[in-house]
């Protein structure tokens, strides 16, 4: 497997990440791997070449490149801990609704210029607070994206005017949503709203809540991390691409 460095140039500046792929060259589909706001890190990097072992080129850039370049935090992320939600706030912030689109069309369109990618359809697959970045990616591209898929994605369906599920209109990929249990960024009513969302929208989707799987449990560097549900979530991954890329 090759972990190639790279750089791409956005509307808004110039992001660093990496690229996976097969070291005999042969062309593959394309996948887009947005992280946790934990950043690029090594946890993140395996994930990364893992999905491109399965069969796929791998793009993972830093979706936070306008607060900092990795390693994002130089201390332990305690969630709920001061210290670590004042940084969530300095990733997350300058990441508008309109800055999240300019900058996964550059990332989509980056990837789809590689030579070691084959041409047509892309995937793309977010976690966390990128959960939203993946619906949004494939608003942003709904002629390349062809599956879009959140692990326990945050603030999917809210009440304000930017609304990651008002982008639905513009999606003509296949979705996928894996939703934590007791997710205070994606409570039980959220979940709902979400899915009669869905089904108006009348795509092609799934939505599933993972029992016994709490926010950010298909990280091994967190402390909820389940192994048994991450394995599940990774097979879905999979499924779907195989089903929409193939």
């Amino acid at each position: 497997m090759i972990e190639q460095p790279i750089e791409i140039r956005t509307a808004d500046g110039t992001t660093e990440g990496y690229l996976y792929r097969q070291e005999d060259g042969r062309p593959r589909p394309g996948v887009l791997f947005l992280t946790d706001i934990g950043g690029i890190r090594p946890v993140q990097r395996e994930k990364a070449r893992q999905l491109a072992g399965q069969g796929y080129v791998v793009l993972m850039p830093n979706i936070f490149y306008r607060t900092g370049k990795p390693p994002l935090f130089d201390f332990e992320r305690t969630p709920g801990d001061e210290r670590t939600m004042k940084r969530f706030a300095e990733l997350s912030s300058p990441l508008t609704p309109e800055g999240m689109e300019r900058d996964v069309a550059a990332y989509v369109d980056f990837l789809m210029a590689q030579d070691s990618v084959r041409a047509g359809r892309a995937g793309v697959v977010g976690y966390c607070f990128s959960g939203s970045m993946a619906m949004r990616t494939a608003a942003a591209r709904p002629e390349i994206v062809a599956a879009a898929t959140s692990f326990h994605g945050g603030r999917l369906f809210t009440d304000a005017p930017t609304s990651p599920h008002l982008s639905l209109p513009r999606i003509r990929a296949r979705l996928y949503f894996g939703h934590a249990v007791q997710d205070r960024s994606m409570n039980e009513e959220a979940i709902a709203k979400l899915n009669a969302a869905l089904a108006a929208w009348g795509g092609r989707y799934e939505s599933e809540v993972y029992e016994g799987a709490y926010h950010s449990w298909t990280e091994p560097d967190s402390p909820v991390y389940n192994p048994e549900q991450a394995r599940h979530a990774f097979e879905k991954l999979v499924e779907l691409l195989r089903e929409t890329l193939a």
